[in-house]
């Protein structure tokens, strides 16, 4: 008997939604968020929880499980190493399905499955503010530089001399 034992189909055989499964969880063991199909989403949010609570377990045997759906061992070590120690903490919820709308070609209904807790965009955020301080600053010097120069002075090199050195034929050796 069936009894207690409701999983969704996503209208394909066996063997295409296993693979299916795997894709839609390597995306969101990547990005963190991904936007799909409401029905997708709401389909695949326990396959997730499912991942992080063994990523919180941390033993071998649990690794072995994710390694069964994740077959690719840096995205094992990923999901052990970074997202399961960030819900060590919460005994449960760790996906939220928020909707977008629908989808403009054929009207489905459209929703970003994401992990509550993404550290990832605040690390990104800080290395892109300390990138653009950096580019703020060799600007600020090359205006220096720039100004130091006299009107007189000839550029070392004409606009032409890098396009001759890109059409250059090399001599036989």
């Amino acid at each position: 008997m069936r009894h207690r034992k409701k999983s969704e189909k996503f209208n394909r055989s066996r063997a295409e939604r296993k693979a299916f499964i795997r894709s839609m969880l390597r995306a969101v063991i990547i990005s963190e968020r991904i936007v799909t199909t409401e029905s997708k989403a709401k389909g695949i949010r326990p396959w997730v929880d499912k991942l992080i609570s063994w990523a919180k377990r941390g033993d071998l045997h649990a690794k072995r499980l994710s390694f069964q759906l994740l077959p690719d061992h840096a995205l094992v070590k990923r999901l052990f190493d970074d997202i399961g120690p960030r819900f060590k903490d919460i005994p449960g919820g760790y996906t939220r399905v928020i909707d977008l709308g629908f989808r403009k070609g054929d009207g489905a209904k459209l929703a970003i499955l994401e992990l509550t807790k993404i550290e990832k965009k605040e690390k990104k955020l800080k290395e892109k503010k300390t990138v653009e301080t950096k580019k703020d600053e060799i600007h600020e010097v090359k205006k220096e530089h720039f100004h130091d120069q006299k009107a007189t002075d000839k550029p070392a090199k004409g606009v032409f001399a890098g396009v001759k050195k890109i059409f250059r034929r090399e001599k036989d050796k």
